[in-house]
């Protein structure tokens, strides 16, 4: 198949990290094509280098991916079918290794395990959750409660119980495929940021773009 009869069709992503400084076609998005030559020249094609003292994040708009593949590959059908726009940060694994960042993590989880047990007490004691325990005691019994009982050890199992079915996770392991509530979210909130990023570097002319 010649080259001006081939179809390209680019599926780009909404945000891609990279190791590496230097961001071709392949990072950024998924392509296919009848013809492998066209497919392997596209892919080689360099978007941009990230530089020393440079931002570690850049938006790449797909109409400069576009012209860029006219350049090598004139004359193809360029299909999009994915994201006008792809944010593309550079991490550097190496600078992140080290004690700094074990201290980091197990700071964080210390904040994640007492934060959390500190409102759920926090929680327990303006509901006065004792209380209400010992009114339904002794409505159930007729009896004076004497300290934490059947209620209180049920209450507490279950709580550990449902803390686990909503977070789906038991140690390293998921109990159903299902997504959490919190890994919903935490999509939701992503893709927010990433919409917010892109837009805010399109109004401040930071994205690179055709001219």
């Amino acid at each position: 198949m010649s080259t001006s009869s081939a179809t390209i069709y680019i599926n780009a992503e909404q945000n891609v990290e990279l190791q590496s400084e230097d961001v071709y076609v392949k990072d950024i998005a998924k392509l296919t094509c009848s013809d492998p030559h066209v497919l392997a020249k596209v892919k080689a094609i360099k978007l941009h280098s990230f530089k020393q003292g440079e931002s570690k994040r850049q938006v790449i708009s797909l109409l400069k991916v576009i012209e860029e593949i006219d350049k090598v590959c004139p004359n193809t059908d360029v299909q999009s079918i994915g994201e006008a726009a792809v944010m593309v940060e550079y991490i550097n694994v190496n600078r992140h290794k080290g004690p700094l960042q074990t201290l980091k993590l197990v700071f964080v989880a210390c904040i994640s395990f007492f934060g959390t047990s500190f409102t759920i007490m926090a929680f327990h004691n303006d509901i006065g959750i004792n209380d209400v325990f010992t009114k339904i005691y002794e409505m159930v019994t007729g009896q004076q409660g004497d300290g934490y009982g059947i209620l209180e050890l049920s209450y507490s199992l279950g709580l550990a119980v449902g803390i686990i079915v909503f977070f789906n996770h038991i140690g390293g392991r998921r109990i159903t495929k299902d997504p959490t509530p919190i890994e919903v979210e935490m999509r939701i909130y992503e893709e927010d940021v990433n919409k917010a990023l892109i837009e805010t570097a399109d109004r401040e002319g930071k994205t690179i773009d055709v001219h």
